[in-house]
């Protein structure tokens, strides 16, 4: 295998082919991790802005005390990162549907995996969030009922570009309302999106929480030229 690319692993899910690959960059030299599904790109080392914006600026968000947080989706853990360096973080669950992409972080094939399952306070929940959330126990087998100060999700491509046609029912109002009771007081509900926001569900955030807000995060595009956009959705139980 070529030191230039090099597939680390490759799995057939449920979801269908599941491939982790890293690549040596062309233009810095640095090792890109990429994870595909069949043929589509689900998440890449490479950009990572708005994974990172999403932790940073819904645990801003939250009221000032200790925080007890939420991660839907793991991916390659960047989220995940900056929650733990929020500095009054004090627990969190990374909840992910593919058993996968939690053995890649706990065995060291991602950047991110010492880093993330050394710490004591990151707990990976292998689940399916979407399951959990509608849930009455919620999110952690531990602690039936628990309530936390954040919940941060990034699964979806976003609430109309969907993994799974499933998914679209967290997306719906009564979804929300089932989310919302998982959260503290004054708690915080943060979504990444790839698409700019749709005026539909926009609408449904409004009607759910308060204090909403709606965040581009730009971030350089592959050609270098232009940037890129991510839309963060941030609300207030």
């Amino acid at each position: 295998m070529s030191r230039l690319f090099e597939e680390l692993d490759y799995r057939v899910t449920e979801l269908g082919a599941l491939s982790l690959r890293r690549r040596a960059s062309l233009t810095g030299g640095e090792d890109i991790y990429e994870v595909l599904l069949g043929n589509e790109y689900l998440m890449s080392s490479r950009f990572t802005v708005a994974e990172t914006a999403l932790a940073t600026m819904g645990l801003a968000a939250c009221p000032d005390r200790p925080l007890d947080v939420v991660v839907g989706g793991m991916g390659l853990g960047y989220t995940a990162k900056a929650a733990l360096e929020h500095p009054r973080l004090s627990s969190l669950l990374v909840v992910d549907g593919l058993t996968e992409v939690i053995e890649w972080h706990r065995e060291g094939l991602l950047p991110l995996g010492r880093q993330l399952t050394s710490d004591p306070r990151c707990n990976l929940v292998h689940g399916d969030f979407f399951a959990l959330c509608e849930s009455a126990a919620g999110f952690d087998p531990r602690v039936p009922h628990r309530e936390f100060d954040a919940i941060l999700v990034d699964i979806d491509h976003s609430p109309i570009n969907l993994l799974h046609p499933d998914n679209a029912r967290f997306y719906e109002q009564a979804g929300l309302e089932r989310l919302r009771q998982h959260i503290k007081p004054r708690g915080i509900f943060a979504l990444w999106s790839n698409d700019p926001p749709s005026e539909p569900f926009h609408s449904i955030f409004r009607s759910v929480f308060t204090d909403v807000g709606v965040q581009s995060v730009a971030f350089p595009s592959l050609d270098g030229i232009r940037n890129d956009t991510n839309t963060l959705f941030i609300g207030r139980r």
